[in-house]
């Protein structure tokens, strides 16, 4: 049997995070909003961070963001990451509010800045799971 060929790890898949996922397959990044107080949130839960309704929608967002933070690691913890170094692990804050863990693509490493504007981009990696990653943007 062939080995697949992305070697990474993947996410886990739940009921609960799947609608999420099942947008990025679509290229759409989609995060749950409150229809009580308007919150967006990240990761996903059964109920608002801010007033604790239940009551939320899966919205699709603008996809813009800046980044807050990052690092380049220049050592591989994980075998199936050792041809990625150095690679960078950034925090995006969206447009919308949330923070995403992410990789910025089409960047050199030594020209990420704190405040860059990005926008997401998806990158398939399995016939099942779709990645959000950020690239900059004018």
């Amino acid at each position: 049997m062939a080995e697949p060929s992305y070697q990474k790890p993947l996410p886990a898949v739940t009921s609960l995070n799947q609608p999420f996922w099942e947008a990025l397959r679509r290229r759409e990044l989609r995060l749950q909003r409150c229809t009580r107080c308007s919150r967006v949130w990240f990761p996903p839960s059964p109920l608002c961070p801010r007033c604790w309704s239940r009551e939320y929608a899966w919205e699709r967002l603008s996809g813009r963001g800046r980044v807050n933070s990052w690092v380049v690691f220049h050592q591989a913890y994980f075998k199936s990451y050792e041809n990625d170094v150095p690679y960078n692990v950034a925090e995006v804050e969206l447009a919308e509010g949330p923070r995403l863990l992410t990789n910025l693509v089409e960047v050199a490493n030594d020209q990420i800045r704190a405040g860059m504007a990005v926008e997401v981009v998806f990158d398939d990696v399995t016939p099942e799971i779709t990645l959000a990653k950020f690239r900059p943007c004018a």
